[in-house]
């Protein structure tokens, strides 16, 4: 990058773009503590988390592979770099929030002390429990039997999957969503008997006999989404947000130092809530450090006016993603 700047003439050592962006944190700092203020007062998140490097190493962070833990809610993203890949995390993150938080199937979110005491429910993804049916395919593709069977059971959930779908499209109809509703639930009551139907079968194989154990001790947390039909079937949304940072760690392996971390924290969630908001990121950028630079290159007096909800009509329709020379959607489906 600074070799790029040296060819537009630009010369800057490592030592200056470091202390820049050190400071560049600072004044990230309360947007990124307003974001995540707003989506704890909410009551359903996503979770997930990568690896993230931070190439610092002493008596308190003995390895440099950290956490990057992402919390995702309609209209927030929020980005939390961790040394350890623990309840911790999350637990601390919550505070006293009651609420659903919809994860996939690692041990860190029951260890939570708001999931014990009955405060946030745990919401398990369909998507990593399909995948067990997946993976016999694959494992036991020269055993027809248990190809066949493992297709019967992706074909059981791909149907539910398609019948919350149609659920969900016609929510604001009572009727339509009455009707659509019970079939979710005879369909949700059918794969139960099923699994407990073959579960009772001396004959069955013990790769399928697994993975229909894994499916009744999830049974909980993969129907929660019958009684709230707001949270979805998976937990695809809070792993495609990490997708950006896990493809950037390819390219520059992690961080150098733990604000530089805690930086790439803030910007994440920056970068990836202004779009939820149809902000553009570069205008709202523009904007904010503008008025960090009038203030003396401070935080401004008031930087919760820069919170994409504290917004005027002005402002969010200057910094908009849409632009005047791009056209409309149209209504008719038909560009």
């Amino acid at each position: 990058m600074l070799a790029d700047l040296r060819d537009h003439d630009l010369d800057l050592s490592a030592a200056t773009v470091a202390d820049g962006l050190r400071h560049i944190k600072t004044l990230m700092q309360p947007i990124y503590d307003g974001l995540a203020r707003h989506q704890r007062d909410q009551d359903f998140w996503q979770s997930d988390e990568t690896r993230w490097m931070v190439f610092v190493q002493d008596e308190q962070h003995p390895s440099q592979a950290w956490s990057l833990f992402v919390m995702r809610s309609a209209d927030t993203i929020v980005f939390l770099l961790e040394a350890q890949r623990t309840h911790d995390v999350p637990q601390r993150y919550l505070e006293d929030r009651a609420g659903i938080l919809e994860v996939d199937r690692a041990s860190i979110y029951p260890a939570m002390r708001q999931v014990k005491d009955g405060r946030v429910v745990l919401a398990l993804c369909w998507a990593h429990q399909r995948r067990d049916f997946v993976h016999l395919l694959v494992a036991w593709q020269d055993q027809p039997t248990v190809v066949a069977w493992a297709g019967a059971w992706l074909e059981r959930i791909g149907q539910l999957f398609a019948a919350n779908k149609s659920r969900v499209h016609v929510r604001d109809d009572p009727t339509a969503f009455a009707e659509q509703d019970r079939v979710v639930r005879a369909q949700v009551a059918s794969i139960a008997q099923q699994r407990d139907a073959e579960l009772h079968r001396t004959d069955l194989h013990p790769a399928c006999r697994k993975a229909l154990e894994s499916l009744e001790r999830h049974w909980a947390g993969l129907t929660v989404f019958v009684d709230h039909p707001e949270v979805p079937m998976d937990n695809n949304a809070a792993e495609q947000s990490e997708r950006g940072p896990a493809l950037g760690r390819k390219n520059y392996y992690g961080s150098g130092a733990r604000w530089s971390g805690q930086l790439a924290a803030f910007m994440f969630s920056i970068l990836q809530t202004l779009p939820m908001w149809n902000l553009s990121c570069q205008r709202w950028l523009t904007a904010y450090l503008q008025a960090c630079a009038e203030a003396g290159g401070v935080v401004p007096a008031n930087p919760e006016a820069f919170l994409p909800w504290n917004l005027s009509v002005e402002q969010r329709q200057a910094w908009s993603l849409k632009t005047a020379s791009r056209p409309a959607p149209s209504d008719d489906n038909t560009s």
